[in-house]
């Protein structure tokens, strides 16, 4: 299922980080805020479970969190939005998992993955800036399934129609979250309008002098 978090902090905060001449710094600042902000929504349904407090005047049954939440950057532009989450959840464990696509057949192939152990029992949050041609999240999905997990959620800030189109295909188990969804990819498999890559604009690995 499809979620649009389309919070108007985050549609400005979006604004930025399309701009071609948001540097460095502040595309960085703007996808951690970003993810922190989608995090209110992507965790609304998350269980609870009673428990006893003592407050400074008596004691009173409150909740908390019943299961462990666990975020999978997709490497390396996944790693923006974990800072973002862990603010908001620091209790968050963290695993990664390595994708790189071949720049001719636009398919994925992985290269690391390394899980916390309680990833069966846990609620997944799979993180990546760009959901494309949907090959590396459905990889990754893949990849999580094997090790067990079976409550995922896929966190992305753009995506493109035909990655959608295929994660929905490949894990329609799978609830994604967006902040905007674009008109489509280019010839070389680049979201349009999109806000180039995601990866070389949080680390500064671009050939714009502007984004520096």
């Amino acid at each position: 299922m499809l979620h649009i978090v389309d919070h108007p902090l985050i549609q400005h905060k979006l604004t930025q980080i399309r701009n071609k001449h948001t540097g460095t710094k502040e595309f960085r600042e703007n996808v951690n805020e970003i993810a922190g902000l989608m995090a209110y929504e992507i965790t609304r349904d998350i269980p609870l479970r009673k428990t006893e407090t003592e407050t400074p005047l008596t004691k009173c049954i409150t909740s908390e969190l019943s299961r462990d939440i666990v975020l999978i950057p997709v490497l390396r532009a996944g790693l923006g939005m974990v800072d973002g989450i862990t603010n908001l959840i620091p209790i968050a464990k963290i695993g990664h998992v390595g994708m790189y696509r071949d720049h001719a057949t636009l398919e994925p192939h992985s290269y690391y993955a390394k899980f916390p152990y309680r990833i069966k029992k846990a609620i997944v949050l799979v993180l990546d800036p760009m959901l494309a041609t949907g090959g590396s999240a459905s990889a990754t999905l893949d990849k999580l399934k094997s090790e067990g997990a079976s409550d995922l959620k896929l966190v992305c800030i753009v995506g493109a129609p035909e990655g959608l189109e295929r994660v929905s295909k490949d894990h329609p188990d799978v609830d994604i979250f967006l902040a905007a969804l674009d008109e489509g990819l280019n010839e070389l498999g680049y979201i349009v309008p999109g806000l180039g890559d995601a990866g070389d604009r949080l680390f500064g690995t671009n050939d714009f002098p502007e984004q520096s």
